[in-house]
């Protein structure tokens, strides 16, 4: 073997219906359905049973996922008690990780070996449920404020919001997070969905899985990316300071945040929603420098290097305008696509194999000789 794929580029893993990359195309589906279609006539709720379940939900069984969420937002006692105890200046994403395993220590579905399917569901579908209390929690608590009760009239993403600020939030701003969700919910065979395959793929457990997925996403080159963009805008300031700033960068061959993407070869067919967001946001808030200064980043790089935009670019100022903490923007990323972890997990363990690539062994070829400590 005199050739490899470094970093498995181009390599086919596995089948899946959950989610279409189309690359040099711009274009992304759930299940067959647009991204597009689905922002435009469907909520986060309907987008979690089509994953699940392989097509779109009904209006009665829209409302039994809705109560059957609803209904499993409270935290085992346990985890409430690390949450609070966690330390204040640790990185959420880190908390989050360690709180979805702890979950799976009070869960008797958490089992290892061959999987009960429907078991299996009804935990990821607790995650679902289960990992935005974990942010929202974490986030209060390290303020020194309680959690708010759990409510069961809100959606996901009201609920959330509800949770973070301790008021329910507009119309606007929940409507923002719920295309966020979508947005964010699936996407191919990415680093973090791998990383839940292969753990699963061992006949571990759900638990297990979404916590291998969660310390992948943490990076910086997969979900911390977001959280980049709005440190970069904020140190470059104001609009004039752009050019100047984007020109060194590429003196130096460094690399911009929220700028061009691993699959995608023309414009990342998510960025175009939260771009039309961002803008509508801040125009309500009457402070349009940050949307201003994105636009001039994507269009420099866009007319000097050909590359375009992708969804964490937008993103972040979306997430920035809502009045998110900049630590949680990769949890919400988490949040949204643990339902597409879930249903990843699930299709894997329908017809799974253990995952085992062999490596190209570049080390001594000659079998060396082990000498005495002492000689050595």
């Amino acid at each position: 073997m005199t050739e490899y794929a470094k970093g498995l580029a181009g390599v086919i893993a596995n089948e899946s219906a959950l989610s279409n990359v189309e690359g040099a195309e711009g274009r992304l589906s759930y299940v067959g359905y647009s991204i597009n279609d689905l922002v435009e006539h469907c909520n986060y709720e309907e987008v979690v049973f089509l994953l699940h379940k392989g097509r779109l939900p009904n209006q009665s069984e829209l409302g039994a996922l809705e109560k059957r969420l609803r209904g499993d937002r409270e935290l085992p006692q346990g985890v409430i008690d690390f949450l609070k105890n966690a330390p204040k200046e640790a990185n959420p994403m880190d908390v989050v990780r360690t709180g979805v395993s702890m979950l799976g220590l009070y869960d008797d579905r958490a089992a290892i070996g061959e999987p009960d399917l429907p078991n299996v569901e009804e935990v990821g579908l607790s995650l679902v449920a289960k990992v935005p209390i974990i942010v929202a929690a974490f986030h209060r608590f390290r303020q020194g404020l309680e959690l708010p009760p759990m409510r069961d009239d809100l959606s996901e993403a009201a609920h959330f919001l509800y949770l973070i600020n301790g008021e329910a939030p507009s119309e606007t701003a929940t409507k923002v997070l719920d295309v966020a969700y979508i947005l964010h919910a699936d996407h191919g065979m990415n680093a973090s969905t791998f990383s839940a395959r292969v753990t699963v793929a061992t006949l571990s457990d759900m638990y297990s899985a979404i916590t291998s997925a969660v310390g992948t996403l943490k990076g910086p080159l997969h979900g911390g990316a977001n959280e980049g963009v709005i440190h970069m805008l904020q140190e470059i300031g104001e609009l004039d300071k752009v050019d100047a700033w984007v020109e060194d960068k590429l003196t130096k061959k460094e690399k911009i945040m929220g700028i061009g993407h691993r699959v995608y070869r023309v414009l990342d067919p998510r960025a175009p929603h939260l771009r039309k967001l961002a803008i509508q946001l801040t125009e309500e808030l009457g402070e349009p420098k940050w949307i201003q200064m994105s636009e001039r980043i994507a269009g420099i790089m866009r007319e000097r290097k050909g590359l375009n935009a992708n969804v964490d670019f937008y993103s972040a100022t979306v997430y920035y305008s809502l009045g998110i903490p900049t630590d949680l923007f990769t949890p919400i990323f988490a949040i949204a696509r643990t339902s597409g972890w879930t249903a990843q997990v699930l299709e894997q363990l329908r017809d799974s194999r253990l995952y085992r690539p062999l490596t190209l062994y570049v080390g001594p070829t000659e079998l060396m000789e082990v000498k005495p400590i002492g000689e050595r």
